[in-house]
């Protein structure tokens, strides 16, 4: 295969919404070479996705496998049954794991909802760390200035360094400040950025101050459409604008920015790279 011109590091192709054109939409990815990360969030996602990257040669495709916090709160991290899809080919990350404190019901025990996250997303970690691959991190604060999610995180992945050095991973949609980036790039860590930045001024600062090597490209398809799309159904395709508005940001040239993101993606992920 030859070397892709964007990477998609967190997209979600095998949603519902891509039932009627999903082969399409992998067409379109090999024409304008992009590869992508198709995330799992569950059980039957994370199937989905893995066998989805076991055919992905032709169009870039890999799999994150893991159960998201909130998405479905009943939903366990079942470690024999993840043990099977972590052999499975081009597999490459656990995910989407993490902590999300933005829709905290008020009728739930808020403790034990945070505990229960917590218990979770250890549980994520530690899977990883067994199978030598990275995160995939979902993290959402109950508000930004508190930082409450990102500090819980930031918390447990010193901890889990301590013990062990190699664990690594990304923050996907990264919206938070750039001081809490700096945290996360100190553990290894690195970020990546959606199509909000194409029309939100409030990230401006966080793209343009982290390291170049320290961040990354992502649609979050079939969510948050970059800038021209905005309605439309977003599509891997589409993280070329995420990549346009990075650039213009930093005030760097594309070409520059395009190549070292695609190079970041291949060392994050451990993906070898194609001959």
């Amino acid at each position: 295969m030859t070397f892709p011109q964007f990477f998609d590091v967190h997209a979600h192709v095998n949603d519902v919404r891509f039932d009627d054109d999903r082969n399409a939409v992998l067409e379109r990815m090999q024409d304008r070479s992009v590869w992508a990360i198709m995330i799992g969030t569950d059980r039957k996602t994370s199937q989905s996705v893995a066998m989805m990257a076991s055919f992905g040669d032709a169009h870039g495709v890999y799999a994150a496998i893991g159960v998201h916090p909130i998405d479905n709160p009943e939903e366990r991290f079942m470690t024999e049954f993840f043990d099977e899809l972590a052999l499975t080919k081009r597999v490459v990350a656990v995910g989407e794991c993490g902590l999300d404190y933005s829709r905290l019901p008020a009728t739930l025990d808020v403790l034990a909802e945070k505990t229960r996250q917590k218990e979770l997303f250890l549980a994520q970690i530690d899977f990883a760390v067994k199978h030598n691959l990275p995160l995939m991190i979902h993290c959402r604060d109950s508000d930004k200035a508190i930082a409450d999610a990102h500090r819980d995180v930031l918390a447990i992945l010193r901890d889990k360094k301590t013990s062990t050095p190699a664990l690594s991973g990304n923050i996907h949609f990264f919206s938070q400040t750039i001081d809490i980036a700096r945290e996360y790039f100190a553990l290894g860590f690195t970020i990546s950025f959606t199509g909000v930045i194409t029309f939100s001024r409030e990230y401006d600062e966080v793209v343009r101050l982290s390291p170049l090597d320290r961040i990354m490209s992502e649609t979050d398809c079939p969510y948050v459409p970059p800038i021209p799309y905005r309605g439309k159904r977003n599509e891997p395709i589409y993280v070329e604008e995420v990549v346009k508005k990075i650039a213009e940001i930093r005030g760097e040239d594309f070409e520059t920015v395009r190549a070292a993101l695609v190079q970041n993606a291949f060392r994050t992920l451990n993906i070898p790279l194609p001959d």
